[in-house]
């Protein structure tokens, strides 16, 4: 028999993830995605509205109709790219053990443990892994004797490597510093040789005097950032 690690894993997506992420179909490699039929419904009811999740559910069902054109989203089908695995839609279906009666809850959490139990059943030489955001459903889960994980792509690995939005410059010209306390303002060719990006903020110093301010790039200005208090409180 093939080792399980020698084959491509099952990840069954769970709605938490897709409306973090509706690209969150194509982030598992060469491994093969699986999204329970009971997903599809609860995107459905978020597919209305102007939050991001709404967002998330509109552009993730826009991409499933992309690929069921022509084809049954019950059977594998592959996804695009070079290395990637395939997807299906698990339909819901008797278990053993059945969540449902396990929890003595017909919700729709355990109608995706189900479906994970389903492919686990059904493909016995593969590890199944249910990606869920909700930590009382990977717990649920993992008492089944499933293997739940969080979605963890897009969390930031090192925070130092963050674009940190400003720049400190010394040794600017006093004359210069005074100059955009006055006007407001500098021409950019004043400080750099480069367009420095559009937003970006600056504390200009010379010793101990310095100027706060940001590049306005429909202006094309070094602009001054203006300190102003807001119902009596100072920033």
């Amino acid at each position: 028999m093939t080792a399980k690690k020698n084959l491509p894993k099952i990840f069954v997506l769970d709605t938490s993830v897709i409306i973090f992420n509706h690209h969150a179909l194509e982030s598992f490699e060469e491994n093969d995605v699986a999204i329970p039929i009971t997903v599809l419904e609860e995107l459905d009811n978020f597919k209305k509205g102007n939050d991001m999740k709404n967002f998330e559910a509109r552009e993730f069902i826009r991409i499933m109709d992309s690929y069921s054109k022509g084809t049954s989203l019950t059977d594998w089908i592959p996804l695009e790219g070079k290395s990637k695995g395939k997807f299906k839609v698990v339909m819901e279906e008797n278990t053993t053990p059945d969540a449902t009666k396990v929890f003595g809850d017909n919700k729709n959490d355990h109608k995706i443990l189900n479906a994970a139990i389903k492919l686990r059943t059904d493909f016995p030489d593969r590890k199944v892994v249910l990606v869920t955001k909700d930590v009382n459903l990977r717990i649920k889960a993992k008492s089944l004797d499933i293997h739940a994980e969080d979605y963890e792509t897009g969390k930031v690995k090192n925070v130092d490597e963050l674009y940190k939005g400003n720049t400190t410059v010394e040794g600017i010209e006093s004359g210069l510093i005074d100059s955009i306390y006055q006007t407001g303002f500098c021409e950019v060719k004043d400080l750099f040789d480069t367009d420095p990006i559009p937003n970006h903020y600056f504390i200009l110093k010379n010793g101990r005097t310095s100027v706060l301010a940001f590049f306005n790039p429909v202006t094309y200005k070094i602009e001054r950032v203006e300190k102003r208090t807001c119902y009596n409180i100072k920033p």
